[in-house]
């Protein structure tokens, strides 16, 4: 039987929504904010024929949501939670055989399904608020969908929001119906107040609050981007209020007694001011607000490949989150609705909240799909694909934990880590403790912000932790118990750390490449996976020589450690053995002209030890002598002028005459050590032990064979000129170049050549004292031509020399005159 429902805008809808899911298994509803669609809509389902005995699950994206709707729903029944309306979320629950409807949080219906894939006794499932495209929301619908089609075709599914492009998602759905709500509680203005970009959030939030708590009545909810931002405002606000008026932060930190506080209305004759997060723009009413004051930021999660890393950043919000936040105010009464922005700046802002799936690290989900026997996740019926990078990210950490075998497959030690609902490190970092209750409760307050208190230190925060009080405290512990049993004893993996290993060590199992050196300055450190942080230096970490980083916040270049704990490096190099990497590298000693060779001893990008090996000798000071040259170049070496010589006149065979004669470039002989080099070294690891010599055998050995009494004669070193003298030929350019003096080529008609008398050398023909006079590769039309102009220079110049009127018929000489 239908409850009696109050009135509220989406009742106009109900009608129609009733009958689209009587006559289809699926539905979108969208209505604005304030609606009512959260409470109203599960309530009217409950006598629906179609549902027969079975439940109603209604998702929601968060604890506070959760226990809010099912909160109101049951106060409408004139019960209390757990009767006909119940909940279920991490740490907890209330429910019992009577309970129909089950709000939940997103998670926990993909372990529902992945428990219990035909889910037994469930009729129907309700995405709330699903604009907010949360990684749990989107992978339940996925999973939600392959149920319905392969295995229970009447369950329904209907995805609810007030901001959502409700055709894609129908189409999602098969084409399901869009039921459209137009109704509005109460009428919200919508104020605008640009913020000077030198003003700080926290400062302009205040002023705005001051304000409007001066000229307005009712309570004001005010949106920020975090925790740290809400207790600056509330900070800045504090004693300079009216009387009446009481600040209440509202963030995800604090336990859920504060969290229902926020949200209760005021005591009669008072009023609130909700600090809040974005965790307050959807599925809660706060009774009395009548303003809402939005900074127009939020806090996103952003995934780091690369590092593995979370972090949280802070954007501008979407038109859609702006719209909810707005609509808040209107919900009990018309409102005023103040952005600390210019008004044509909201046609800047994107339309949505980019989908979590897009950002996220998808080593749950893919360790989740595993579980479902869906190797590849994106044959699943998701909104937005998961980005492929992201998921061959989370295969590679996957089959590091030895969760996936090679195939993608759930491994033992894979399923293990399913069953403890943590994300994948922290599952691992459990399933492999000796100590499974410590390793527990550290993975809830590494998950559980403000349980333990503040500090960094996750040791000391531990065992704060083990003496709170209070209801969310209670629920960890109970938590982490559950956990530790899921997991089984106290047995160790392959990885495992011992019953006393320390809360480093224990974390070193979830996160071995956060693992961090003290580098230099106090409170600065790199971690294995290359990123630098640091820590306050009054820090009591900040002095510790290694640490295990749980958490970072703020960007690479100036990213500050927010959970860590200590460890000490024979902890590392014990717990971590398999990813040490030890590394010979053979370093040239300039000042000695010899090669030496250390031994490093890496975790990723931290230098654990490094020492001097002894000098090489044999082999191995003749290997280590190559790849000190690979590494330093050719120029190590003392080529001498006859292995310079060679290596020339090869060079210009090569280029000249090609194949098979050898490449000598730097690159080619730097590719070829092994063949023209190594085998004439001497097992010595001085560079000054390889002569010339031995350079030169090296580069004939590249020689062909047959080729190689060739060289001389194609490529001569010298020529042997009319003279009588022997002049070196220089083979440092495209051409040969031969200086002589023009005197001993007299006599000479034809102009010199080399490779058989076929390439001509460039002559460059010098006076008596060496200066170059001419340059020629013509030398009978030099004689012929300019020689009368040099001639008459010269006999002016050089009076003592033979200086002939025709040099072709005159004897050559290197002398001042030539010989009777």
């Amino acid at each position: 039987m239908t409850p009696a429902l109050p009135t509220l805008p989406v009742t106009e809808a109900l009608p129609r929504l009733l009958r689209a899911l009587s006559a289809a298994s699926s539905a979108v509803l969208v209505a604005p904010p304030g609606a009512g669609k959260t409470t109203l809509v599960p309530l009217a389902l409950l006598s629906e024929g179609w549902r027969g005995d079975g439940r109603i699950l209604l998702l929601e994206p968060r604890r506070l949501a959760a226990r809010a709707a099912a909160r109101r729903m049951a106060a409408l029944l004139g019960e209390e939670p757990g009767a006909t309306v119940g909940y279920a979320m991490r740490m907890e629950s209330r429910t019992s055989a009577a309970t129909r409807i089950l709000v939940v949080t997103e998670g926990v219906l993909a372990r529902m399904i992945l428990d219990e894939p035909e889910l037994p006794g469930i009729a129907a499932i309700l995405f709330d608020e699903f604009h907010e495209r949360s990684l749990d929301g989107d992978f339940g619908l996925a999973l939600a969908l392959d149920v319905q089609g392969a295995l229970r075709p009447e369950l329904r599914l209907l995805v609810m929001s007030a901001t959502l492009d409700g055709a894609r998602v129908a189409r999602l759905l098969g084409d399901a119906p869009v039921i459209e709500s137009e109704g509005r509680s109460f009428p919200v203005e919508l104020r605008h107040a640009g913020r000077a970009a030198e003003t700080r959030i926290e400062e302009a939030v205040a002023a705005a609050c001051r304000q409007v708590l001066a000229e307005e009545d009712g309570s004001v909810l005010a949106f920020l981007p975090g925790q740290g931002e809400i207790e600056r405002t509330a900070g800045l606000l504090t004693g300079r209020l009216p009387g009446d008026v009481d600040i209440a932060p509202l963030y995800g930190g604090l336990d859920g007694r504060a969290q229902d506080a926020a949200i209760r209305p005021a005591p009669a004759g008072r009023r609130k001011l909700v600090l809040a997060t974005s965790i307050a723009e959807t599925s809660i009413t706060i009774d009395g607000v009548r303003v809402v004051i939005d900074s127009g930021l939020a806090r996103l999660p952003r995934y780091e490949p690369a590092t593995g890393l979370t972090r949280l950043e802070t954007v501008r919000a979407s038109r859609a989150s702006a719209d909810q936040r707005a609509g808040r105010a209107g919900r009990t009464a018309p409102g005023v609705a103040i952005r600390l922005w210019r008004a044509e700046q909201t046609a800047a802002l994107p339309a949505f909240t980019p989908p979590e799936i897009a950002e996220a690290d998808l080593s749950g989900l893919v360790l989740d799909c595993a579980a479902f026997g869906v190797f590849d996740p994106t044959t699943l019926s998701f909104l937005d694909p998961p980005p492929v990078p992201a998921l061959n990210e989370a295969r590679t950490l996957l089959r590091s934990l030895h969760a996936l075998d090679d195939e993608g497959r759930l491994t033992d030690a894979g399923r293990a880590m399913r069953r403890l609902s943590l994300p994948v490190r922290l599952a691992h970092m459990v399933a492999e403790a000796g100590d499974k209750r410590r390793a527990a409760e550290l993975a809830i307050l590494v998950t559980e912000r403000g349980l333990g208190g503040t500090s960094v230190d996750l040791d000391r925060r531990l065992a704060r932790f083990r003496g709170e009080r209070g209801q969310r405290a209670e629920g960890a512990r109970t938590l982490a118990q559950r956990l530790a049993r899921q997991a089984g004893g106290g047995k160790t993996g392959a990885d495992g750390a011992s019953d006393d290993a320390s809360t480093g060590a224990l974390l070193a199992l979830a996160y071995p490449d956060r693992v961090a050196k003290a580098r230099g300055e106090h409170g600065r450190f790199v971690l294995a996976n290359g990123r630098g942080a640091m820590l306050d230096a009054a820090d009591p970490l900040a002095g510790e020589a290694f640490l295990v980083v749980a958490d970072l916040q703020g960007k690479a270049q100036n990213a500050r450690i927010a959970q860590a704990a200590a460890i000490t490096e024979e902890e590392v190099r014990s717990l971590l053995t398999e990813r040490l990497e030890t590394e010979r590298q053979t370093v040239f000693d300039a000042d000695k002209g010899a090669v030496r060779v250390r031994e490093t001893v890496r975790l990723g990008a931290i230098l654990l030890s490094e020492r001097q090996l002894p000098a090489p000798k044999g082999a191995d000071a003749d290997r280590a002598v190559i790849e000190a040259i690979r590494a330093h170049g050719l120029s190590l070496l003392d080529w001498g002028k006859g292995a310079q010589s060679l290596r020339r006149r090869l060079a210009w065979l090569h280029k000249g005459l090609g194949a098979p004669w050898p490449d000598v470039s730097d690159e080619a002989l730097l590719a070829r050590l092994d063949d023209w080099l190594l085998p004439f070294l001497s097992g010595e690891p001085s560079l000054a032990r390889i002569g010339p010599g031995a350079l030169h055998d090296g580069l004939m050995a590249l020689v062909p064979h047959e080729l190689q009494r060739k060289v001389d004669a194609l490529a001569p070193t010298h020529y042997a000129a009319p003279s009588g003298s022997t002049v070196p030929i220089r083979y440092e350019e495209d051409q040969p170049v031969l200086s002589i003096r023009v005197q001993e080529l007299f006599g000479l008609d034809r102009h010199p050549g080399i490779a058989g008398g076929t390439v001509p050398l460039t002559l460059e023909l010098l006076s008596p004292a060496h200066r170059p006079i001419q340059t020629t590769r013509d030398l009978p039309g030099f004689w012929r031509g300019s020689w009368a102009d040099v001639r008459a220079d010269m006999r002016g110049r050089y009076p003592k020399h033979h200086w002939p009127e025709n040099p072709r018929e005159a004897r050559a000489t290197s002398r001042a005159k030539p010989r009777g």
